[in-house]
């Protein structure tokens, strides 16, 4: 039994199973590469990346997984393994909202692992036009969030644009406190950060900050860049911005909210399989009658398909006329899913699929 070995017996057990991984590893790297050559042989040239495919795997993975590692931690370690084979067929590029050491970021790191090629852009409409050009495989966009709500300027532009939602990222968000050099709180001038996160932090910043200046700005990144050029001041942002900027954390994990959470969206030209663990995305419109609303969305709950979320926008065409985004369980090609959704368009006057995709496995 493992107890009985000794100190040194145990290290040269973990040395050869070290090396074994490595070996193994290797090994699904090189079935990596030919599958890119068998696709290459195909025709195909353009993307590798596979999101159903990846969700299967690690829906597989963790079901089977005896610990003691946890759920997190076999996804984790699986997806950064997934990411390094992918690059070497061929390398993602990925928009994401920047500059670099936002949560969107880390929200795509998360997604795809490490081994992506990341692009910062200034707003969520030219992440969306990166991808609709093809300058970027896949883009990365904020949607809604547990304390803040829905992510308007993301909602307005799926109305304006044809490109699909290939997955969906749950991010829990900590904010720290972070400065130049180690400082006390009463020195302190100035907070910057972006008027979500400031929000969210409210409750900490009045209890323990209540004269110091709140200054808003686009992004949490942004703030951690001010915060490094200026004296007795302070950012509110996530652990990779304190990295990128040679920052210190003064103080962890600041948010009112514990379970502060995000929901990210993944942006794409290409549809996903089924999984048999999906989410598909609506847009819809329909008349502005007594009882329209409910025939549109009655066939959901006959055939027992659970409604994760809606939300409403104008629709820009008209007074009072809008625009609905509804989430509901299951892929567009479930025959029952499929099923409702024939009924739903016969009661809608515009009605768009999303996307079908998998659910946030964490």
């Amino acid at each position: 039994m493992a107890n009985d070995l000794s100190l040194a017996e145990l290290r040269k057990r973990i040395d050869e199973l070290d090396d074994r991984v490595l070996e193994l590893l290797n090994q699904r790297a090189r079935c990596a590469q030919q599958v890119a050559e068998i696709k290459v042989a195909a025709g195909e040239t353009d993307c590798f990346y596979r999101p159903e495919r990846e969700a299967e795997i690690l829906q597989r993975l963790t079901a089977n997984n005896p610990g003691p590692l946890g759920r997190e931690a076999v996804v984790r370690f699986f997806r950064e393994v997934m990411s390094e084979c992918l690059a070497l067929e061929k390398p993602l590029s990925v928009a994401f909202l920047g500059p670099e050491g936002t949560f969107t970021q880390q929200a795509a790191y998360r997604h795809f692992g490490q081994a992506i090629q990341t692009i910062p852009l200034p707003a969520i409409d030219e992440i969306f036009r990166a991808v609709e050009s093809g300058a970027c495989h896949y883009g990365v966009v904020p949607v809604e969030n547990s304390t803040e709500g829905v992510i308007t300027h993301t909602l307005d532009s799926f109305v304006r644009s044809s490109l699909i939602i290939a997955g969906e990222v749950q991010l829990r968000i900590h904010h720290n406190l972070l400065c130049k050099t180690p400082t006390a709180l009463a020195e302190l001038t100035e907070v910057f950060s972006h008027p979500q996160s400031l929000a969210q932090c409210r409750g900490w910043l009045d209890r323990f900050l209540p004269g110091v200046r709140r200054t808003p700005l686009g992004s949490n990144a942004e703030a951690a860049r001010r915060a490094a050029e200026t004296a007795s001041t302070a950012a509110i942002a996530g652990e990779v911005a304190a990295g990128l900027y040679g920052l210190e954390i003064l103080e962890r994990n600041i948010e009112d909210e514990p379970d502060n959470t995000t929901r990210f969206l993944v942006i794409g030209s290409q549809p996903v399989g089924p999984t048999g663990r999906d989410k598909t995305s609506l847009l819809l419109s329909t008349r502005n009658d007594p009882g329209a609303l409910f025939r549109l969305i009655e066939p959901f709950a006959r055939l027992g398909i659970s409604m994760t979320k809606v939300e409403s926008r104008p629709s820009r065409r008209g007074m009072w006329d809008y625009f609905f985004f509804i989430d509901v369980e299951g892929h567009q090609a479930d025959p029952i899913l499929a099923q409702a959704l024939a009924e739903v368009r016969e009661h809608s006057c515009t009605m768009r699929i999303l996307g079908s995709y998998p659910r946030a496995l964490s």
